[in-house]
């Protein structure tokens, strides 16, 4: 018993990264669910418009513990006006004075802002009236329902991707294609081109099932979505590529992938909002495909947000696109050159 106890504690201190996972994942699970389990959205983007917007911006700043943080004040500005900053996401609450009453319009697809608003205006009495677009009834499935389209992606992607071309590794197909001229972003884009498609349609059927079953509309620009989603696409497909490059055997590349897999989950908003992370854990946010796709997913499927206004979530797909896929070809040409694994068995056989 004591030579067997002894062989896997020598085993397991071999194994850097079952023992890294060891370590790592009680730490990031115990900071993340210990500062960023909070459904309590405490600061949110307010703007007063209308003739009486700088007395709105005052009263809101002197109500007890108000969550409502006024980012801009414009006395011209119109109910029109507040619905555009709704849907290109510029604030989460628009308040249009001059009337009577006084109208608060909240954007439902920040579900978690959008309750605390509600909650907030109910206490302040008839003063405020409210009214929510986006998401009327802020039902959580249509908030929830395109993040899970992407959160299924990223499983797709990351996971089948990255045990698939650790298969071929196991096999010897990826070193027979060491000796065929043909680059290594060629190969790589070769590789993961079924797996692109695979993924589309998976994204397709689980966009229209997620409309037909939980009634989620479809508000935006089919172009804009499917330009994020390939983007997304792109991101952890690649992903799934850098992760084979690391790996020697498919339990490997699936500890790796559920370590790259279980921020996302926790950190790109799609369970706690981001506003209600602290800046001590939400920055890892930012880093994260998930957060971005989400917020073009939700922005198109329920606020009909435009192209120019989500050009950012955009931009970020697009360098983290660039920069994993450059990752993972290189990665992927040094397990190719000179003096790897492949010669060394080579070299061992002869």
């Amino acid at each position: 018993m004591r030579a067997m106890i002894l062989k896997e504690f020598r085993e397991l201190r071999r194994d850097r990264r079952t023992m890294g996972m060891l370590i790592a994942m009680p730490i990031l699970l115990l900071i993340v669910f210990g500062y960023a389990a909070n459904f309590n959205v405490d600061n949110i983007p307010t703007a007063t418009l209308g003739a009486q917007a700088e007395q709105a911006a005052t009263l809101l700043a002197e109500v007890p513990k108000a969550p409502f943080d006024v980012t801009e004040v414009d006395s011209t500005g119109t109910a029109d006006d507040a619905e555009e900053m709704l849907q290109r996401n510029e604030v989460d609450v628009a308040i249009v004075t001059g009337g009577d009453p006084v109208v608060a319009y909240i954007d439902g697809s920040s579900l978690f802002s959008a309750q605390t608003a509600v909650a907030a205006f109910n206490r302040l009495g008839d003063r405020v009236q409210t009214q929510v677009l986006f998401n009327p009834d802020l039902k959580t499935s249509w908030v929830m329902v395109p993040a899970i389209i992407g959160l299924i992606l990223t499983f797709i992607g990351t996971i089948i991707t990255s045990i698939g071309m650790v298969k071929e590794k196991q096999t010897g197909t990826i070193e027979q294609l060491a000796v065929m001229p043909i680059k290594p972003s060629t190969v790589i884009l070769g590789k993961i081109a079924p797996y692109f498609l695979l993924a589309s349609l998976d994204m397709v059927l689980v966009t229209v099932l997620g409309m037909l079953l939980f009634d989620v509309p479809f508000n935006g620009s089919v172009a804009v979505f499917a330009l994020g989603a390939g983007l997304f696409l792109f991101v952890v497909l690649g992903l799934g590529v850098f992760i084979s490059t690391i790996s020697q055997n498919v339990g490997q590349a699936i500890q790796t992938a559920f370590f790259f897999l279980l921020p996302q989950i926790l950190l790109s908003g799609i369970i706690f909002p981001l506003e209600a992370i602290p800046w001590a854990v939400r920055w890892i946010s930012y880093f994260l495909p998930l957060t971005y796709f989400t917020m073009v997913s939700q922005g198109v499927m329920l606020r009909g947000a435009p192209l120019d206004s989500l050009w950012f979530p955009l931009l970020m797909l697009t360098v983290m696109a660039i920069i994993v896929f450059t990752g993972a070809v290189l990665r992927f040409r040094r397990n190719l050159a000179p003096g790897d694994g492949r010669h060394t068995k080579t070299k061992a056989a002869a």
